[in-house]
């Protein structure tokens, strides 16, 4: 057993149940769980390891991420794609990634992993729904385990193609019988339901435009055949995502959801900009999370999600970067900041989220979606997941009278340390778990043979 001494924080945020700030604080560590928390006079003054913050740093909880497709970053900024919505910029970019590889989203999944880290991100969800050419799950999760990143692992599928309705090529579409056949063998093979397990499997049909309602009612019960897996989709995107729920079910989202058997304390939906108000209060009474995105939102203008009305219900929120061909970054603090500025121009009401909240959709709000009991605040007994930030920057000039709202109100593009599970990852602002140049290049070789070939 080893043990961390972190101390000299000058602002440690624990997120706790009182949601202390603790001036001149220290967090002792012992393997990968926090042993103790409070000032640095408090704690014990040795350990294996020691990192002295010199009273300039920011210590605050590991970031979770709700929402994301790794393999993306291999599609951003497409031109084709560019100014497209929803339904367009999908039929767009559908042929693209139909020429996936097993290389390509391992490679991905470290690009978008780094990115993450190093943004703050410490717990992520991905949502791979796409397996052309023998790609498979396992390809990201080794990529994931490799960085050392917290993961929930999606299996996403597609199983109607235009051919039968849906939105999709029929190129990309699986059958349903061997979505669900992987879908088990993925759960018997990688599930850990352990507390602070660092892989766990989520099922998850890719939307209501792209499977069938057999299909979600299957994946539901199988899925809770098994303790701790937990269900995900995309839902009431944006106004074509309604449009064709009352043409396809003649249901709204919410209401189809519920028939599929699709709400609940262990199923989470993606995006929810259009949600009705009845759904909204059904999510809150059934405690079924949403993951917003408000960049990816924004970039195809689906609209602004009522998020300051599904928190009046207690609707679980965390964020989600969502797909980097739909933000065009992974930029986890950034998400915080755009969703608190996001709420307060949507309710034009300027105290309609505080910076705090933003902090909190991105840490307790993302944990509470995931289902996690482990992340998210900086107490005894949770998992070692934290990150420091040095206030000695240009962007946090002036601002140190709240340097807790300055990670909010003013831009944080990275992270100078991060820890997951006791693990060191991102030191003096380095990702040290992996060599980033030649994945970076490798990365753009394969982004290139995607689009030109």
């Amino acid at each position: 057993m080893s043990t961390l001494l972190v101390k000299n924080i000058h602002t440690l945020v624990t997120m706790d149940a009182t949601r202390r700030e603790i001036r001149n604080g220290a967090l002792l560590v012992r393997d990968n769980r926090i042993e103790q928390v409070g000032t640095t006079l408090a704690l014990p003054q040795t350990a294996d390891e020691v990192l002295d913050l010199q009273d300039r740093f920011v210590v605050l909880p590991g970031l979770v991420n709700t929402h994301h497709h790794f393999y993306q970053t291999l599609t951003r900024a497409v031109p084709a794609a560019q100014n497209c919505d929803l339904f367009n910029w999908l039929q767009t970019l559908y042929p693209i990634w139909a020429k996936l590889t097993p290389r390509a989203v391992y490679v991905s999944a470290q690009m978008a992993a780094a990115e993450l880290i190093l943004s703050g991100c410490t717990t992520a969800s991905d949502h791979l729904y796409v397996y052309p050419n023998g790609s498979r799950l396992d390809d990201e999760i080794q990529a994931i385990q490799e960085i050392g990143l917290r993961f929930h692992a999606s299996r996403g599928s597609m199983s109607v193609g235009q051919s039968q309705g849906g939105l999709p090529p029929d190129s990309v579409v699986e059958p349903e019988a061997e979505i669900l056949k992987d879908s088990q063998r993925l759960i018997e093979q990688y599930h850990d339901n352990t507390r602070h397990a660092m892989l766990r499997i989520t099922l998850a049909p890719c939307s209501p435009f792209s499977v069938s309602p057999d299909l979600m009612r299957e994946s539901a019960a199988l899925a809770r055949a098994y303790p701790g897996i937990r269900l995900h989709t995309h839902l009431a995107e944006n106004k074509s995502d309604i449009e064709y729920s009352l043409a396809t079910f003649g249901m709204t989202p919410g209401d189809y959801a519920e028939s599929v058997g699709w709400v609940g304390a262990d199923v989470w939906h993606a995006h929810c900009v259009q949600l009705d108000d009845r759904a909204i209060q059904q999510f809150g009474k059934t405690g079924t999370g949403v993951a917003h995105c408000p960049c990816s939102n924004m970039r195809l203008a689906s609209g602004m999600a009522p998020i300051r009305k599904m928190l009046n219900h207690q609707v679980p929120v965390g964020l989600g970067v969502d797909g980097s061909a739909s933000n065009d970054t992974s930029n986890l603090l950034n998400e915080a900041r755009i969703a608190f500025l996001m709420a307060r121009v949507r309710e034009l009401d300027a105290s309609a989220m505080t910076a705090r909240d933003a902090l909190e959709l991105a840490t307790l709000g993302g944990a509470k979606v995931l289902g996690r009991d482990d992340v998210g605040s900086l107490t005894a007994g949770m998992s070692a997941d934290f990150i420091a930030i040095n206030l000695d920057r240009p962007e946090f000039a002036g601002a140190l009278h709240d340097p807790t709202a300055a990670m909010i109100f003013c831009q944080v593009n990275t992270v100078d340390y991060s820890f997951i599970n006791g693990r060191k990852v991102v030191d003096q602002g380095r990702i040290i778990t992996i060599e980033l140049e030649p994945l970076v290049e490798e990365h753009n070789k394969l982004a290139a043979q995607l689009i030109h070939s």
